[in-house]
């Protein structure tokens, strides 16, 4: 059984018993647990680059106490996929060559992955309506537009396979 203060991580449980309550998710993602797929953007919640799933629902891990995750399951990029199995988001990422820095990366795909697990026929304009507030300074709006119509598709051949 876990402890009142743990969350589960990308499956895993963790116990986070001398973590303050307080203190910014993405903190103890980053420097507690080493996990670098969501970054520190403006720390306000505004840009995305922090989105993780808690229990599925992307969440601005910047501006999420830890305790918002106690007994709750915490997806972050890392747990999505791997290297050598990558999630149908991820794919088609890198296929449709969705990124250039890369920082605002990790808050699209787990933008998306939320979106797509709760409705994986969201149209064109419901993708963009959920990507509106994940920031991309490089300007790939593009090309991770076609990821996410890429990712659709892959999302609906695994189903049919």
């Amino acid at each position: 059984m876990a402890s009142s203060r743990a969350i589960k991580v990308n499956g895993q449980w963790i116990r986070l018993e001398n973590t303050p309550p307080t203190t910014p998710l993405l903190y103890a993602l980053r420097n507690d647990l080493m996990l670098n797929g969501p970054k520190y953007g403006c720390g306000l919640g505004e840009c995305g680059a922090c989105t993780i799933l808690i229990d599925g629902v992307a969440t601005r891990s910047c501006i999420t106490p830890v305790s918002a995750a106690y007994q709750k399951e915490v997806t972050t990029l890392e747990g999505i996929g791997t290297e050598q199995d990558m999630h149908p988001v991820q794919q088609a990422f890198v296929e449709e060559q969705a990124a250039q820095c890369g920082y605002c990366t990790n808050g699209m795909i787990m933008t998306l992955v939320a979106l797509f697990e709760r409705n994986p026929n969201a149209s064109e304009d419901e993708i963009k309506q959920e990507l509106t507030y994940n920031l991309c300074r490089c300007g790939t709006h593009m090309e991770i537009l076609s990821a996410a119509e890429k990712a659709k598709a892959l999302l609906a051949e695994r189903k049919t396979a």
